[in-house]
């Protein structure tokens, strides 16, 4: 005898990460509208009806809809959740800001559509990945190179710094952010640079932009007043990896984002980061 699915059978996910971690377990079934912003995975658009911007929703579409579950993402969904729920309609808004928090969320998700092993299955997947590029990179401290310096852009103008996840996932991956100290500000507002040429003062070996919604230009970063002397600049270390991939707090930043940086940072360590012939090992592994 089948035990009865207690789990939400028709979710409005309001942003991307639910959505793509929804498809992964195969529960895509359940749900019934995604936000427009959504690319992970590409079918979901043309799947899915589309009810949904990021600060902004359609809410009689969504109610139309007759969604039993709407799963949201932070503060600033905050407004949309309040009308949903005045509605009538059950919504958990997640606010992840940390690869750890990240974890957290997924494991719920899977947990309320009834895949919680599953879900665990994955997050293993996950897990083994990260303990391959902490090994790749031990092995390559262990031989003298050191992590490079990581300015990591999620915004031009002004300047905004990485997000705590992405910081913490640089980490992983070998680097280490020049902003560690901005990385906790869960605001964007609060992570913009109020003098560009601080970045020219912490001397980032690597640039990575990931400029939400625009493709990132890294002629135009290189040619900020100042930056020519950058090492970054120099040696033509700038490097794009999509917002898609990066700034999504779910399945995509955890796997092709980190890989990304992980490749980035590797080449890196392998080329300029690579410690001279003749010189001896690091005793403590790390830079």
């Amino acid at each position: 005898m089948s035990r009865p699915d207690y789990g939400p059978q028709r979710i409005v996910c309001l942003t991307e990460e639910t959505t793509e971690w929804l498809y992964l377990l195969g529960q895509q079934h359940r749900i019934v509208g995604i936000s427009g912003y959504t690319v992970r995975p590409p079918q979901a658009r043309q799947e899915k009806p589309r009810v949904s911007a990021f600060l902004h929703a359609k809410i009689d579409k969504i109610l139309a809809l007759r969604p039993d579950h709407v799963f949201g993402f932070s503060d600033l969904q905050a407004d949309i959740a309040a009308a949903l729920i005045r509605a009538g309609v059950a919504v958990t808004v997640f606010n992840q800001r940390s690869v750890e928090e990240i974890v957290a969320m997924l494991w719920q998700v899977a947990a309320l559509v009834g895949c919680a092993e599953q879900g665990e299955r994955l997050l293993d997947g996950m897990r083994a990945q990260h303990a391959a590029m902490r090994a790749a990179v031990q092995q390559r401290l262990q031989h003298g190179a050191r992590r490079p310096r990581v300015y990591f852009e999620e915004w031009d103008d002004p300047p905004i710094t990485a997000i705590r996840w992405v910081s913490e996932l640089i980490e992983l991956a070998g680097g280490q952010n020049i902003f560690p100290e901005r990385a906790c500000e869960p605001l964007a507002k609060d992570r913009v640079l109020p003098d560009a040429q601080e970045v020219v003062h912490r001397a980032p070996d690597l640039i990575i932009g990931s400029w939400c919604g625009k493709k990132f230009r890294p002629e135009r970063v290189a040619a900020r007043p100042g930056w020519q002397d950058v090492s970054a600049v120099r040696h033509g270390q700038l490097h794009e990896i999509k917002s898609a991939h990066i700034l999504q707090p779910g399945p995509a930043a955890l796997t092709d984002g980190v890989a990304q940086l992980h490749r980035l940072i590797l080449a890196w360590m392998d080329g300029p980061g690579r410690p001279a012939a003749g010189a001896a090992p690091r005793e403590d592994g790390d830079a």
